[in-house]
C-alpha cells in the first residue's frame, strides 16, 4: 500500500431524495443529453487540476478523480501507469484533496474513485468527511462488493457523499437489483469482464447489462471500461445514459497531452453523444 494519511478529520429512489450528483445527472439526462464523465488520476502532473477545468469546458457532466493506490487490481496498464506516475511524484489522498479544496468552483460534480484499502486506512467516516470538505460529491470504490458496503454506505450518507456501486455482465439479476437500489448518484455499468483500458470496439455484453439494469431502476446508468472513441461513445449512448472515459484520457496525458489537447478530445466525445441524442428514434 502507498499513500499518506488524510487531514483532520428493488425500487428506484425518488429524484427528490437524490443528492446533488444524482439530481444534476437526472436533470441533464431528462433533457435528452448524453452524459459524459471523464477521469483523471489526481496528482498526475504538477498542474493536474487544469485538466479538470478543461473537462468542464469540454462539456463534462461530472468528473471522476482517481486517488492513486499502489495495487489497483481492476485497472489496466494505462491507469496503473498513471497511478504509478502520480505516486512517484508524491501524490497522496491528502495532497489531492488539498488541491481540490484550493480550486474555484467548477460547476461540475466531482466523484472520487479509489480502492477500499485507502478508505479503511482512515476509517470510512473520516474518509468521507475529508471528501466532503474538499468539495467532492460522489465516490466509487471498485473493489467493494455490495454485501460488504454497509459501513461505507452509512458513512457516505452521513457525510453527504453519493456512493455509486458497480455492476458487471456477470452480476446475477437479484444482486443487480440490490446494487441499483443502493447506488446513489448513478449506477456504474462495467461493459465487460476485465480491467480498464482502451479497446477497439464496445463490448457486446454492454447492451444486455444496461438493459438488465434499466429493468430495476430509473437512476442514471453510466457505462465504462473500454470506451475510447467518439464512435464507441455514440454506440454506448444507444444503451446507457452516458459514458465514463478513463484510459483514453490518461493515455493522452501520459503521452504529454496538455489540458487544451484533452479539451479538444473530449469535445469530440461530447459532440458524438449529442449527435446520438439528436438522431430520430
Amino acid at each position: 500500500m502507498t499513500n499518506s494519511a488524510l487531514g483532520p478529520a428493488l425500487h428506484p429512489a425518488p429524484a427528490a431524495g437524490a443528492g446533488a450528483v444524482e439530481r444534476r445527472l437526472r436533470a441533464r439526462r431528462d433533457t435528452g443529453r448524453g452524459l459524459l464523465m471523464p477521469y483523471v488520476t489526481g496528482g498526475i502532473t504538477p498542474g493536474w487540476t487544469d485538466y479538470l477545468r478543461a473537462f468542464a469546458a469540454a462539456g463534462a457532466d461530472a468528473i471522476e478523480v482517481g486517488l492513486p493506490f499502489s495495487d489497483p487490481t481492476l485497472d489496466g496498464v494505462t491507469i496503473q501507469q498513471a497511478g504509478d506516475t502520480a505516486l512517484a511524484r508524491g501524490a497522496s489522498t491528502r495532497r489531492i484533496l488539498a488541491d481540490l479544496s484550493g480550486m474555484p468552483a467548477l460547476g461540475v460534480p466531482l466523484v472520487a474513485s479509489t480502492y477500499y484499502n485507502l478508505v479503511l486506512h482512515e476509517g470510512p467516516e473520516a474518509f468521507c468527511a475529508a471528501l466532503r470538505r474538499a468539495g467532492v460529491g460522489g465516490l466509487i470504490v471498485p473493489d467493494l462488493p455490495v454485501h460488504e458496503a454497509d459501513e461505507l454506505e452509512g458513512a457516505a450518507a452521513a457525510a453527504g457523499i453519493e456512493l455509486s456501486l458497480l455492476a458487471s455482465p456477470a452480476t446475477p439479476q437479484p444482486r443487480l437489483a440490490e446494487i441499483s437500489r443502493r447506488s446513489r448518484g448513478f449506477v456504474y455499468a462495467v461493459s465487460l469482464m476485465g480491467t480498464t483500458g482502451e479497446r477497439t470496439a464496445l463490448a457486446a455484453s454492454a447492451a444486455e447489462l444496461t438493459e438488465r439494469i434499466r429493468r430495476v431502476t430509473d437512476r442514471p446508468v453510466l457505462l465504462g471500461f473500454g470506451i475510447s472513441t467518439p464512435d464507441q461513445a455514440r454506440e454506448a449512448r444507444r444503451h446507457a445514459d452516458g459514458v465514463v472515459v478513463g484510459a483514453a484520457v490518461m493515455r493522452r496525458v501520459l503521452d504529454g497531452a496538455g489540458p487544451d489537447d484533452l479539451r479538444a478530445f473530449l469535445t469530440t466525445l461530447r459532440q458524438a453523444l449529442d449527435q446520438e441524442c439528436d438522431r430520430p428514434r
